[in-house]
């Protein structure tokens, strides 16, 4: 057996990973490569490896940087299934719809700009027609329900508590007389955090394949993060400035509803205008209602007591571009959330161009935001900022929470790696930085487990 990494190698983004055993191959996620538009473009048009080798897909949860190549590899000759949750099969497909579109605009945009310069216009990665071919081949299983995906390979999926849905994946593979078990975490999500259930703890492993965006460093308490985000908001509302949040529509946007509930039904933050910015985050919203399923028990007794925090009388869900446009014209204060959540493309971008130029006006991050993304230059604090080809001058406000990161921090990952009792024999740190997945690396190795690996792209390791 043989477990390929194809993606998230020592970064945070285009999470594929191929595992062959018995004869098969069977790929865990197929993720969009987010970053310097020239190298997404280039990897996200060309796979890495035969889409029609590939047997099956298992994806642990419906981001993009986990879902977003499947249309890809299904334009380019996959038939096989794509087993997932019930809530990431409703996710994916709005997420990949969106994509689609978020691709044919900006394409548009950009290619009347190639026109005018005389250069040829660009083509999208993949189109609507790709997506529904996609979302035809998704099939969808319950928590804990053990699956046959192929002769040999069978999956149990487990509450990861990142997003709606997602999924720790347990793969049990034959190879012969060989039987070996493989758990990967796709993100792990974070403990006693609001709206969604802890991780699921996993019991056995022989291999672990586990996601490192905090390997190594430790998410603040909750209640000292609402103390300083309630601050920053309150400073931009009495200059009477806009709040821009950059976010992703599934999963951050309506975590950031909710905890604007909660600051202004407690009086921390005085009530101003809320707008969701997203058509893509208005139809996530309705995933969410329909899975309450996935609920931790506070949120199914806070929804069962009249509350509805993820669309609330104060937040205006904005889908018409009409409406969209006119948010740039209205006096402040107001609070707008727009994906993308990293600033690299949607209606955020025009956001950003019409108000970092106002020192009345805020930025506030809310996420991790990957090397090479525009987000990841406005964290950083740079004053120079390209939005659709023109410099802005950065004289906005900035500030960064990462805490409100779904991610799992350093001492949770080492927790739910360390908490397994029938231990790996191989852990394979994946999907965060070079530096955040050696440190994880590190620390696991110190503390007993065996073949600790961090590998680099498109290397193969063997599974014995």
């Amino acid at each position: 057996m043989i477990l390929t990494v194809h993606g998230a190698a020592r970064n945070v983004t285009g999470s594929k990973h191929v595992l062959q055993a018995g004869g098969r191959r069977v790929l865990l996620d197929c993720g969009l490569f987010q970053g310097r538009r020239a190298e997404s473009e280039r990897r996200n048009r060309n796979l890495p490896f035969d889409p029609r080798s590939i047997d099956a897909v298992l994806l642990s949860h419906a981001h993009v940087d986990h879902c977003g190549s499947l249309p890809t590899l299904v334009k380019n000759g996959f038939r096989g299934r794509i087993f997932c949750t019930g809530a990431t099969a409703d996710l994916a497909d709005i997420l990949l719809r969106d994509s689609a579109y978020v691709q044919r605009q900006d394409l548009e945009y950009l290619n009347r700009r190639r026109r005018k310069r005389g250069d040829l216009p660009l083509e999208p990665v993949y189109t609507e027609d790709d997506v529904d071919s996609t979302v035809g081949l998704l099939t969808p299983v319950a928590y804990g329900e053990r699956v046959d995906v192929l002769p040999g390979v069978e999956a149990v999926f487990r509450d990861a508590g990142h997003i709606l849905g997602s999924a720790t994946i347990q793969i049990d593979a034959r190879e012969g007389s060989t039987s070996r078990t493989i758990v990967f975490t796709g993100d792990l999500g974070r403990s006693d955090m609001p709206i969604l259930r802890d991780p699921t703890p996993v019991h056995s492993a022989d291999v672990l394949v586990t996601e490192s965006t905090y390997g190594a460093r430790t998410h603040g308490p909750i209640d000292e993060i609402r103390d300083e985000l309630s601050g920053f908001l309150r400073r931009t509302i009495r200059r009477r400035g806009k709040v821009i949040i950059p976010s992703f529509a599934v999963g951050r946007t309506q975590r950031i509803v909710y905890e604007l509930h909660v600051l202004m039904s407690e009086g921390r933050v005085p009530e101003v205008p809320i707008f969701v910015d997203s058509p893509l985050a208005v139809r996530a919203t309705e995933v969410f209602r329909k899975h309450a399923e996935c609920y931790d028990e506070d949120m199914r007794s806070f929804v069962a007591e009249g509350n509805d925090p993820l669309g609330f009388s104060r937040a205006t869900y904005i889908e018409d571009v009409r409406e969209s446009k006119k948010l740039n014209d209205m006096p402040g204060p107001a609070v707008i959330i727009s994906a993308s959540g990293m600033c690299e493309a949607g209606r955020v971008l025009h956001h950003l161009k019409n108000h970092i130029g106002k020192r009345r006006n805020a930025v506030l991050i809310v996420g991790y935001q990957a090397e090479h993304t525009l987000g990841r230059r406005i964290a950083a604090g740079e004053k120079r900022i390209k939005i659709f080809g023109k410099v802005h001058s950065m004289r906005a406000r900035v500030a960064v929470f990462g805490e409100f990161s779904a991610h799992a921090d350093r001492d949770e990952l080492l927790a739910f790696a360390l908490g397994i009792k029938r231990q790996p024999r191989r852990t394979v740190v994946v999907h965060g930085s070079e530096e955040q997945a050696l440190s994880l690396a590190n620390l696991l190795t110190e503390r007993g487990l065996p073949g600790v690996v961090v590998p680099l792209d498109g290397e193969s390791i063997p599974i014995d």
